[in-house]
């Protein structure tokens, strides 16, 4: 096959037009390449400032919300309440109701993000600042990564990766280390380490979630696996005595007003912008929210509820950012990696 025509059939394969490839000495074979719709520009730009921007400012309405609300019993009611209104709307607008075998994946992602990953937040958060606890969830794309590595989806990782994965991890002892060194109770170290556990549960159910067949609606996916883990947030509040602890009356209009933004704001706009991104764009790629949130976090905290910025986390958030963006520097050149592979393999199947 001479160049121009490895040209044509690059260009065809790209297309996503139907190929035949043949001559007169060997039979014809057939190619057909499903041409995957791209996104508007303007989607997604919407998308991804709903979960750099409105996801940066939760943690603070986090800490509001449980000044007077239990924090698993609020987040319960925060993904219930979230998840119900998004899935009348998306019944309403037509989406047909999902069949008992379409619960199944939802009804496991749901609980790892919400109960593993928020669920552990919350409860952290009344320990810990919300810039710090923001500052420890940016190590998300490290976890993916780590976790795509296991999980086989990540053949190999890329140098740059790997400096990356160092640096941020260097990153979390400096935040770490003086409190953990001096013993002086500045950082509480048990929620300091609760928040990064539910980063790793929330990094494995985005995992999870890419390998797995969720619903073709974004918004259906969202509300389902609110409800799941909304539910499972509910049980285990339950469990631990969280109700008998909650007095309606005694819950403080900022509390409320708290919740009210996490509902509407956190999760029905930027949970189901993060659900449909990950529908079209590479998990590293959507994982560059930890760029954005702990900045804005760590300075809502500052500016709105005093929250103190020594030396350390200044030094442990530029390094842990430089850490993610070595990492996903790493992850993109995989990616191109990946599809100038598959490119290749695709034209030696048509020659």
């Amino acid at each position: 096959m001479n160049d121009d025509q490895a040209t044509k059939i690059r260009t065809l394969l790209r297309s996503g037009d139907l190929v035949e490839i043949g001559g007169r000495s060997r039979p014809v074979t057939r190619i057909l390449v499903q041409p995957t719709p791209r996104p508007s520009t303007t989607a997604l730009i919407a998308a991804f400032a709903a979960i750099y921007l409105i996801w940066g400012s939760t943690y603070l309405g986090i800490r509001y919300a449980i000044e007077t609300i239990p924090p698993l019993l609020m987040m319960g009611i925060r993904h219930l309440t979230a998840g119900s209104l998004l899935y009348a709307w998306t019944r309403w607008r037509g989406t047909p109701a999902p069949r008992l075998r379409e619960w199944i994946y939802p009804a496991i992602i749901g609980p790892l993000l919400f109960l593993g990953g928020h669920g552990s937040l919350a409860w952290a958060e009344k320990r810990v600042p919300s810039g710090i606890a923001a500052l420890l969830v940016a190590t998300l794309p490290m976890w993916i990564v780590v976790l795509a590595r296991i999980w086989g989806t990540e053949r190999h990782l890329a140098r740059a990766s790997l400096g990356g994965l160092v640096l941020g991890f260097v990153g979390v002892l400096v935040l770490f280390g003086p409190d953990a060194l001096r013993h002086n109770g500045e950082l509480n170290l048990i929620g300091a380490a609760a928040v990064l556990f539910g980063t790793f549960i929330w990094a494995a159910g985005t995992i999870f979630m890419r390998s797995v067949k969720m619903p073709d609606s974004p918004f259906l996916s969202s509300s389902m696996q609110m409800l799941a883990g909304g539910a499972s947030l509910i049980l285990t509040a339950a469990l631990v005595g969280e109700p008998r602890r909650f007095h309606f009356t005694s819950v403080s209009s900022l509390s409320w007003l708290a919740l009210g933004y996490l509902i509407l704001f956190g999760s029905i706009i930027a949970f189901t912008a993060y659900t449909w991104l990950h529908m079209v764009a590479s998990p590293s790629r959507v994982a560059t929210y930890a760029y954005v949130n702990p900045v804005v976090a760590v300075l809502l905290g500052w500016t709105l509820a005093s929250e103190p910025i020594s030396i350390y986390t200044g030094i442990a958030m530029i390094v842990i950012l430089a850490g993610v963006a070595l990492v996903n520097v790493g992850s993109s050149k995989a990616d191109e990696h990946l599809a100038h592979n598959r490119i290749e393999s695709e034209e030696e199947v048509a020659a």
